[in-house]
């Protein structure tokens, strides 16, 4: 992935993806792997109460711990695509695999907080960066009919490993206490190395194996078949050899390509991303202070939490079926407008909820629509970029998501602080989230259907739609094959005006045989209608 091909110098085809097999053990990593990235910042906070009393610090402070985590993951983006762009997906999440584990290793040995936010939260993070964003690369390369489907199985790992790692860190904080659970955890995300080891690179080779038997046929279809009629096919296969070594190498992959700020339908989808983020976290984040100041009791407070993981590990999946239906995946991103207009309205519906039921049912639907968003917002943007610059492209939303989750939940806090009131909170947040929403549906509508159908024919990258990127590369193939033509004409004509005499020389041949004088051709030449001369044949060798 990204890696220069040793023997001719450039970039290898694009293999159409498997959409199973070995795709499905990298499914199964890139669970694993969005379960450690997404749950494993809210897991540390058992740990918070006893990091306060052996730093003398506040919760503010040790909190941060997590939104260091959360920022390196979003803002190390691009740092990540050029990574794999330069050195393949496997090598980059062994490397961010070994990061992990060795940052919360040391953090089991720090003695202050300062050395907690540079072992567990910026190299931990890294670490959890550098495997989350490759694993979603692999999982593209690997389907392309069943994208939908295997996003929102590996999207399900979120909510999985949430509701498994909370309850093992309080487990092993009272069984080893803060240091010995870091250091529990800190061999846990070793797996991630071995997620990483099976993140196998599909091979080019078997359609270059394919391509070579193609001509190999087409060479046999069209040569006279005869006990030497393997010299022509092998002259055909030293021809073509020749053409493709005429033909300039292909460009490497740029280590960050930013022509992706040229898709319309990306730029659409950056943007309502960001509006997205802004109020998508704030929600959950502030539901059970919410809950407790309504009168509810701590441990029914925090078991709403339980509920929205609980429903989330459904919805993913359901979503990803539905999204990978015929009828639905060309709108997947009104679907995806759909799900952003579910979970706004329910913060909205939500925010005059004063008792515990109202809550619960709350839970339930934004458990539902969060799902139905964690779904589908990756396959949206392999949708509209394509596999080929998917790795630059999410490097790219990543670190615009970034600045958005600083400044969504922490603008929250303080207008909590400011205003004690959560209602306010809620409407402002889901409101966000439907802006956002209208925003994709409609600029999707307008910008890009509708300049589709005055310009008469289909933009290269379809923003709309999940189209096929099997089809895109064919088309890539296609015009390339066009250009090769036109630069080679005055060859390919020749060669054709060999084939047509050839022809004709064959007619005339079987005429004289008719007529009862028959001369043995050998394969490769065709016989002239006088006789057997070999100053007359026809050479067929430059075929």
């Amino acid at each position: 992935m990204g890696r220069r091909d040793p023997e001719e110098g450039h970039l290898p085809a694009p293999v159409k993806p498997p959409d199973g097999g070995w795709g499905w053990i990298v499914l199964l990593g890139c669970f694993v792997i969005t379960g450690f990235s997404y749950a494993f910042p809210k897991a540390v906070s058992v740990y918070f109460k006893e990091l306060m009393k052996d730093f003398h610090v506040g919760y503010s402070d040790t909190a941060w711990i997590s939104s260091i985590m959360l920022a390196m993951l979003y803002g190390t983006g691009p740092v990540c695509s050029i990574m794999v762009n330069q050195f393949g997906c496997r090598p980059v999440m062994l490397i961010g695999g070994l990061l992990a584990s060795s940052g919360m290793i040391l953090a089991s040995f720090t003695t202050n907080i300062i050395e907690l936010y540079l072992t567990a939260g910026v190299l931990t993070g890294l670490g959890m960066a550098l495997n989350f964003q490759p694993s979603l690369i692999m999982l593209g390369t690997y389907f392309d009919k069943r994208r939908p489907l295997a996003n929102g199985l590996a999207a399900a790992g979120s909510p999985v490993f949430l509701s498994s790692l909370s309850p093992l860190g309080q487990v092993l904080l009272e069984k080893f206490g803060w240091r010995g659970g870091f250091l529990i955890m800190g061999g846990l995300l070793l797996n991630c190395c071995t997620c990483g080891a099976v993140m196998r690179p599909l091979d080019a080779g078997m359609k270059r194996k394919m391509e070579k038997t193609r001509d190999k046929y087409e060479a046999k279809e069209m040569l006279p078949i005869g006990g030497k009629s393997e010299e022509g096919i092998s002259t055909t296969d030293g021809t073509m050899k020749a053409k493709k070594a005429k033909k300039k190498p292909r460009k490497g992959k740029k280590l960050l390509d930013f022509s992706i700020f040229s898709n319309r339908g990306f730029i659409i989808y950056t943007i309502s991303k960001f509006i997205l983020v802004l109020g998508l976290f704030v929600p959950p984040i502030l539901l059970v202070n919410y809950a407790k100041d309504t009168g509810v009791p701590d441990t029914e407070a925090a078991f709403l939490l339980s509920i929205i993981g609980f429903i989330d590990i459904f919805a993913r999946p359901a979503c990803g079926m539905v999204a990978g239906l015929k009828w639905v995946r060309p709108h997947v991103a009104y679907l995806f407008s759909f799900s952003m207009l579910f979970n706004g309205l329910t913060d909205i519906c939500s925010a005059r909820a004063s008792n515990y039921t109202g809550l619960v049912i709350f839970c339930v639907f934004f458990g539902i629509s969060y799902g139905m968003v964690g779904a589908l917002q990756f396959e949206v943007l392999m949708a509209i970029v394509g596999s080929q610059k998917f790795s630059s492209a999410i490097g790219l939303v990543l670190l615009i998501e970034a600045f958005a989750v600083l400044i969504g939940p922490p603008s929250a806090g303080r207008l909590v602080d400011a205003l004690k009131n959560y209602e306010v909170i809620f409407y402002l947040a889901g409101s966000e989230v439907v802006l956002s929403a209208l925003f994709l549906a409609m600029a999707t509508y307008c910008c890009l259907n509708r300049g589709k159908k005055k310009e008469g024919s289909p933009e290269k990258s379809p923003p709309a739609g999940g189209g096929s990127d099997t089809e895109e590369a064919e088309s890539d193939v296609q015009e390339a094959e066009e250009h090769s033509s036109d630069n080679h004409q005055p060859a390919h004509s020749t060669d054709n005006a060999v084939v047509t005499a050839s022809e004709e020389a064959n007619h005339v041949a079987e005429e004289q045989g008719r007529e009862g004088g028959e001369c043995p051709a050998g394969d490769g030449e065709v016989l002239a209608r006088d006789g057997c001369d070999a100053d007359q044949t026809v050479e067929r060798d430059s075929f």
